[in-house]
């Protein structure tokens, strides 16, 4: 959700708090479009992150609830390009969208972020986005860092308008978070961003 985050995706470069550079996208353009959204499912944190330490933020579709997020509308190229970088394979690389489309959930590799998902539809457009391939409780659970955290809560206070406090609340309540994380020391973290 955070624009300086996603600028690096597509343009290249190492957003802040981290050391890894992304190469960008083939097509570096901003998307002609960012709004905030509700998906339906959980938010949760699980696995360890190479990037930033600490528990990865994984959507589950079929968990109960509702996700905050923001919609980029970007080309099919920039997606699969975006999805190579979370994946850690170098954009190019060709992604069957017309299979997620079909299914809802089309599996292009067994780990992280391998799993595409079409969570509905936007002014006729896909809500495309990738995933973990399990359920929020198959995975143990795993707070997230502080540089992390940073940039979750930039892109709900952008995305969402939430300041500190609301965007620590809800953060501290996802799975992997949750019993590891209270809302005011996340909110402390927020706060240093």
């Amino acid at each position: 959700m955070h624009a300086d985050r996603l600028r690096c995706y597509l343009a290249g470069g190492a957003p802040a708090g981290s050391t890894h550079r992304y190469p960008g996208c083939r097509d570096p353009r901003p998307p002609e479009r960012s709004v905030p959204v509700w998906l339906p499912g959980t938010l949760y944190f699980a696995t360890e992150s190479l990037i930033w330490t600490g528990g990865r933020a994984f959507y589950d579709p079929d968990g109960a609830g509702a996700v905050a997020a923001r919609a980029h509308l970007v080309t099919a190229e920039q997606f699969e390009d975006l999805v190579a970088q979370e994946m850690y394979r170098p954009p190019g690389t060709a992604l069957d969208l017309a299979a997620v489309l079909a299914a809802g959930r089309h599996a292009v590799g067994p780990g992280r972020y391998e799993t595409l998902v079409c969570a509905g539809a936007l002014d006729g457009l896909p809500v495309l986005t990738c995933t973990a391939p399990a359920e929020y409780r198959a995975l143990p659970g795993n707070p997230p860092a502080a540089a992390y955290l940073r940039h979750l809560g930039a892109g709900l206070a952008e995305a969402h308008g939430w300041p500190p406090e609301r965007a620590a609340r809800y953060l501290a309540a996802a799975p992997g978070a949750h019993g590891h994380l209270t809302p005011a020391a996340v909110a402390a973290v927020l706060r240093r961003a």
